[in-house]
C-alpha cells in the first residue's frame, strides 16, 4: 500500500505544480464565467447607453402618440420640453445625468412632435413618413462612417459648427419676427419669399442644417466613445441617449420643413 512522503510533498516541484494545476482551474473559471456588464462595474458602456438610448425613444414615441391624437398638448409638450431641456444641459454639467429628467423631456418633446406632425401632415399629405424615412437615413449613413472612422469629431469642424448654429439661430428668430409683424407674408417666411436661382432659400437652408445635424450626431457619438475609453460612470449613458435625441429631434423637424416647403 502507498503512502505518501511528506518530504515530497513539500519539495519546491510539487508546490510548484500545486500551484500551476491552481492557477489553470482559476483562470478556466474566469474564462467560462459572464463578462461583467455596467450594472457590476458601475461604468459606462456603448451596449449600457444603446439600451438607454431606447429607452428614451419609447417614451418618446408614447408622447408622440399622445400628442398626434389630442390636441392642445403640443403646446404644453413644448414649453415644458424646452424648460426641461436647458435644466438637462445645466444639470449634466454640474451633477450625474439624471434618468427621470431624460426620460421627461423625452415625453415633453414626443408630445409636441406629436402635434406638429399632425399639423404638417394636415397641410402637406405624406411629409411625415418622408421626415421619418429621411431621419433614419441620415442617423443610419452617419453611425455607418463613424464607426468605419471614414467621419470624426476634430476642433476646426466643431468651431464652424457652433458659428453655423450661433448664424442659423440667429436668422429663425428674425424670420419668426418677419412672420408674426407680418413683414413677410409668406407662411414659412423668407425661407418661402426669397428664392436662389429659382430655389425657396428654405431649401437651400434646410440641407445645410442637416449637414449640422449630421456633425451633431458625430459630436454625440465621440461623447460617448470617448466616455466609455475614460470609464465615466454609468449614469452618464443618460447624458449620451439626451444628445442624441435631442439632434435626432432636431433633424426629424427640419426635414418635415423641407419636405413641406418643397411639396408647397
Amino acid at each position: 500500500m502507498a503512502t505518501s512522503n511528506p518530504a515530497f510533498s513539500q519539495s519546491p516541484a510539487f508546490q510548484n505544480g500545486a500551484t500551476d494545476a491552481a492557477s489553470a482551474q482559476k483562470l478556466e473559471e474566469l474564462f467560462n464565467s459572464p463578462s461583467a456588464t455596467s450594472a457590476d462595474t458601475d461604468r459606462m458602456t456603448v451596449e449600457d447607453t444603446v439600451r438607454k438610448t431606447a429607452v428614451s425613444f419609447g417614451v418618446l414615441l408614447v408622447g408622440t402618440l399622445l400628442g398626434w391624437w389630442v390636441p392642445g398638448l403640443w403646446i404644453a409638450g413644448a414649453l415644458v420640453g424646452l424648460v426641461l431641456a436647458f435644466v438637462n444641459i445645466f444639470h449634466n454639467r454640474k451633477k450625474l445625468p439624471s434618468a427621470g429628467l431624460t426620460l421627461a423631456y423625452a415625453g415633453a418633446q414626443g408630445l409636441f412632435i406629436g402635434g406638429i406632425s399632425k399639423f404638417y401632415e394636415d397641410f402637406a399629405s405624406g411629409v411625415v413618413i418622408q421626415a421619418v424615412i429621411g431621419t433614419i437615413v441620415v442617423v443610419g449613413v452617419t453611425l455607418a462612417l463613424f464607426a468605419s472612422g471614414k467621419i470624426r469629431a476634430s476642433a476646426r469642424a466643431t468651431k464652424i459648427f457652433l458659428i453655423a448654429m450661433v448664424g442659423y439661430l440667429i436668422f429663425s428668430l428674425v424670420n419668426i419676427v418677419l412672420i408674426w409683424t407680418g413683414a413677410v407674408q409668406d407662411p414659412w417666411g423668407l425661407r418661402g419669399s426669397v428664392h436662389i436661382f429659382g430655389i425657396p432659400l428654405g431649401l437651400v437652408i434646410g440641407v445645410l442644417v442637416v449637414i449640422m445635424c449630421a456633425y451633431s450626431l458625430v459630436l454625440d457619438f465621440d461623447m460617448i466613445q470617448q466616455g466609455v475609453k475614460n470609464r465615466a460612470p454609468r449614469a452618464f449613458g443618460w447624458a449620451g441617449a439626451f444628445g442624441i435625441m435631442v439632434t435626432v429631434v432636431w433633424l426629424y423637424l427640419e426635414l418635415l420643413r423641407i419636405f413641406a416647403i418643397s411639396r408647397n
